[in-house]
């Protein structure tokens, strides 16, 4: 398949009413549908696609959300960087609302949930290094 986007946004919904040539593309995939279809639009001459996290009309809380079809769906258009903003608490009362972090490492609290990609056989992923160094750097620059 030729890839349909290289980059993609996982995030919220209303940034969709700001693209002008947004068309959207169902992709089904071995974990169900995705949030919703994939979104693909033009940005600075470059496609990307765009993926609303909670679906389009938010019914998808953040324990359902079908995120093994989401990344699925990604990677079959061709998908290979991820940027996905979010809003979340902290732990530092010097990083307060508002403030713009990019992280390098996380603590996976996550429970209740699959946490895998493969169901059927043992995998080793490493998790040492949970975010692209490129993207990272890439977003710093940006900022």
């Amino acid at each position: 398949m030729t890839a349909l986007a290289d980059i993609a946004v996982i995030g919220g919904s209303g940034l969709y009413a700001l693209l002008d040539d947004a068309e959207e593309h169902v992709v089904e995939t071995p974990f169900g549908l995705p949030s919703d279809p994939v979104t693909l639009a033009t940005v600075a001459g470059r496609p990307v696609a765009f993926l609303p996290r909670h679906g389009k009309d938010h019914r998808y809380p953040p324990h359902r959300i079908p995120y093994r079809a989401n990344l699925w769906a990604l990677h079959h258009i061709g998908v290979r960087q991820v940027l996905a903003p979010c809003a979340v608490g902290g732990l530092r009362p010097d990083v307060g609302p508002g403030a713009f972090v990019v992280p390098d490492q996380l603590i996976d609290r996550t429970s209740g949930r699959v946490q895998t990609f493969f169901d059927d056989r043992v995998v080793h992923v490493n998790f040492a290094d949970p975010y692209c160094p490129i993207g990272r750097a890439a977003v710093l620059d940006s900022a």
